[in-house]
């Protein structure tokens, strides 16, 4: 009997996809979560436990997670179970994030309503490690007698009001004077996570003019941040005189 080899991402609600550092950050946050200290006499609780401990091994080894990829790409497709009455159907699902839940993490419950599942609603939990990139794609694994597949939940970045996202920039407005526009200096803008940072303005800058700072947007996929491009707006000075009568 050959033996089914777990579904490691999965464990960790991760897309195979994942950068190292979402990986720890996964295994820490559901490690204490489902931690035997917390669920004292929990089954469920030391099941998942194990269950982190041995995804974690293989995933934050690069040399083994590499051999588990190979495996995995190398394994036959099953083939479909027929009049086995279970709902083996995967579903796709987008999710719109605040900005700094893709900074600083979340935890999401994902309920799938299924008129075959006689059992009701299933109900799962998805944590959303910090430092997730926009896009990235998480499988939930559909559990009970008569379900089977997986929700595929995409994250996407939602506008509010300071920022608009575009993949991992953000985008904002800085409203300066005329004075300023014309002189140059420093001005002040709130970044992602709530800080301000320091904006050079030029000499006579253009309205419209984008200015960029690197590394203050979203998290990239392959590690890192993205941009804020600053879009500099202003009044220019309007001045009107009486024309004297000749």
């Amino acid at each position: 009997m050959q033996t089914v080899t777990p579904d490691y991402y999965a464990t960790l609600g991760l897309d195979r996809r994942c950068t190292d550092e979402q990986i720890r950050a996964a295994y820490r946050l559901l490690a204490k979560q489902y931690h035997p200290d917390v669920n004292p006499g929990s089954r469920d609780a030391q099941a998942r436990t194990q269950a982190l401990n041995a995804a974690y091994e293989i995933l934050s080894d690069p040399a083994r997670r590499q051999a588990y990829d190979e495996e995995r790409a190398a394994r036959p497709k099953p083939a479909a179970a027929k009049g086995t009455g279970r709902s083996s159907s995967s579903i796709t699902k987008e999710m719109h994030l605040g900005i700094l839940e893709f900074l600083r993490g979340t935890t999401l419950e994902v309920r799938v309503q299924d008129p075959a599942n006689p059992d009701g609603a299933e109900i799962y939990e998805l944590v959303v490690p910090p430092e997730t990139a926009p896009g990235t794609r998480f499988r939930v694994p559909r559990t009970g007698a008569f379900t089977s597949g997986f929700v595929l939940v995409k994250v996407k970045a939602k506008p509010d009001f300071r920022f608009k996202a575009r993949g991992s920039d953000l985008r904002c407005d800085l409203k300066i004077s005329s004075q300023r526009a014309t002189q140059g200096g420093s001005e002040s803008v709130r970044g992602a996570t709530g800080d301000f940072l320091r904006v050079t303005i030029p000499k006579n800058v253009a309205r419209g003019e984008v200015i960029r700072l690197p590394g203050e947007g979203l998290p990239k996929t392959r590690g890192g941040r993205g941009d804020l491009l600053v879009r500099i707006t202003y009044r220019p000075d309007v001045f009107i005189t009486r024309k004297s009568a000749r």
